[in-house]
């Protein structure tokens, strides 16, 4: 009969002992990671709202529609990726769509961009990759 209690006082407490290690394994600290942020958000409470809204409207202005050999207006679907650099220049813009005249023209586009504030991790600044898509 002791030997039952025994047992069970050691399966009672093998059992805690592993619930206290998984709730140390789920409490690890980790560093928060911010976004990159456009220039005039800085202040704005909704960073990624604000980024979006000025990213959108600095394409809108600064986006010129192409015309092909007739004189039609060529549009189209084109998907850019790029990266913020750790100094928040936009480096290593790659573009893919069906139109190359859309795709040169998203990537002058996007390599026009203002220098961002870089994102970081904790208070470190780093790398940070993006794919879009636009259409036109």
């Amino acid at each position: 009969m002791k030997a039952l209690k025994a047992l069970i006082v050691f399966f009672i407490f093998t059992g805690i002992s592993f619930a206290q290690d998984a709730k140390v394994e789920a409490n690890k600290v980790t560093q928060k990671e911010v976004a990159p942020i456009w220039p005039g958000c800085e202040d704005s409470k909704e960073t990624k709202d604000c980024f979006n809204s000025k990213m959108n409207a600095f394409i809108k202005e600064n986006f010129t529609y192409s015309q092909d050999a007739d004189g039609n207006w060529v549009r189209g679907k084109s998907t850019v990726s790029f990266t913020v650099d750790e100094e928040g220049k936009i480096i290593n813009v790659e573009t893919e769509g069906p139109e190359a005249i859309v795709n040169k023209e998203v990537e002058r586009v996007v390599k026009s961009f203002p220098k961002l504030k870089p994102g970081l991790r904790g208070d470190t600044p780093v790398t940070i990759n993006y794919t879009m898509s636009f259409n036109f």
